[in-house]
């Protein structure tokens, strides 16, 4: 049996300057260097050595919902949540109703909202506030 662990992601996005903005600045991503050389990817980490692919070409055939979505966490929720805000990035909970979060049975918060090529993001609230 092989021991996998999780390495990259990778989206097509139309406009990757657009897109590279929206990464660094609402998510707050560091862009890392692209291996690959090429002008139309840009690579950005989300911790642990592991990456973000960003890739700039035709998406019109990719189609998004919900329940397919890369997830973060993060400690200081309720300020991640103004931040969105103050972006007029309309926040949804998990069922994709604007305006509302989900509670998750344990307690812990979750958002849901999209990045400029619709695709979903959550961010929910650190169980531990410490990370």
């Amino acid at each position: 049996m092989h021991t996998l662990s999780f390495d990259h992601y990778t989206i097509k996005v139309d406009d990757l300057a657009k897109s590279s903005k929206f990464y660094m600045d609402i998510l707050g991503l560091k862009e890392i260097e692209n291996r690959t050389r090429k002008e139309y990817i840009r690579w950005f980490s989300i911790g642990n050595d592991q990456e973000l692919h960003l890739v700039e070409g035709d998406n019109s055939q990719i189609k998004t919902n919900i329940g397919v979505h890369i997830a973060f966490r993060l400690a200081h929720f309720d300020k991640f949540i103004d931040h969105l805000k103050e972006n007029n990035i309309t926040i949804h909970n998990s069922k994709a109703k604007a305006g509302n979060i989900t509670v998750r049975a344990d307690g812990i918060r979750q958002v849901y909202f999209y990045d400029p090529d619709g695709y979903w993001i959550e961010v929910n609230e650190a169980a531990n506030p410490e990370l």
